[in-house]
């Protein structure tokens, strides 16, 4: 049974329903769709995708900001919404959902990173994200074979990542340190990973697919700015991620950036990335 995800960062999911996400999403067949800076209510997210999609939804607790969702096809049997530490407001950040594929437990997980700012509390934030992810996913596969965490996770992992990575050395998205999440993130499971800030830690195994997909090439970029000509000349970043345990990311195929032909297409900052998953009966 073939699974198809989506996730993007609809930067507003309102405005982006005005500006065309309707017809993407009509004429693209998503089975499963994570979204990401929602900023409306549930209500509005039921009354725009329509009677077909079931939702869930978490969203953040300053109004108007963040807010993560899922909307499938399926029911998803159980959903979670908490990551780290008690006292660590997630809130519209992280929401995992469980899906019956067959005999399979498909876990979905739609993540909003904080950007960050260095030398603020907003980067001290995205560090306590990023730790926390780093507890949480081994008890994600070890909860079932089958799961992809899907979002904008705000970090481009290596130079490949960004077209102009040696001026954004120093700033949040391509920082060492978060960097060196990534490398444990996806480095092999349980072998003893450096960083490129020099820190050690252990692999998790996890595996990007669209760098598996892609290979060691620049991009493709899934997040570009407004301002100037960023989009025209392709001056992006790849933060929007599918990344699956290594079960799972051997039945991914179709690997998928849903660039816009042009610029007054765009109907957000970033751009779908859509993978398919094969899944035993």
């Amino acid at each position: 049974m073939s699974i198809r995800i989506a996730t993007v960062n609809v930067n507003g999911v309102r405005a982006a329903f005005r500006k065309g996400m309707g017809d993407w999403l009509a004429h693209r067949e998503i089975d499963i769709l994570a979204l990401q800076e929602v900023r409306a209510s549930t209500e509005d997210l039921e009354e725009l995708l329509g009677p077909d999609w079931n939702i869930v939804h978490d969203a953040a607790t300053a109004k108007g900001r963040a807010g993560v969702a899922l909307a499938s096809r399926n029911t998803a049997e159980i959903h979670r919404v908490s990551l780290g530490a008690d006292d660590f407001d997630t809130a519209g950040r992280w929401l995992e959902a469980d899906y019956k594929v067959g005999n399979n437990v498909l876990t979905v997980v739609s993540t909003y990173v904080h950007s960050g700012e260095v030398d603020t509390p907003k980067q001290v934030e995205k560090f306590k994200f990023l730790e926390a992810m780093q507890e949480r996913l081994p008890l994600l596969a070890q909860h079932t074979p089958y799961a992809v965490v899907v979002g904008d996770l705000n970090v481009g992992h290596t130079e490949l990542d960004i077209k102009n990575w040696k001026g954004n050395v120093k700033r949040a998205g391509f920082l060492p340190e978060e960097r060196a999440y990534f490398d444990r993130f996806m480095g092999p499971s349980g072998e003893s990973v450096t960083g490129p800030d020099g820190s050690i830690g252990t692999g998790l195994g996890w595996v990007d697919v669209g760098r598996q997909a892609e290979g060691n090439v620049p991009g493709p970029y899934t997040w570009w700015s407004w301002r100037g000509q960023a989009f025209d000349n392709d001056a992006g970043w790849r933060i929007d991620y599918q990344l699956a345990t290594p079960a799972l990311a051997a039945l991914a195929s179709n690997y998928t950036v849903d660039r816009a032909e042009s610029y007054d297409t765009r109907w957000s900052d970033h751009t779908p990335v859509v993978v398919d998953y094969s899944l035993e009966d």
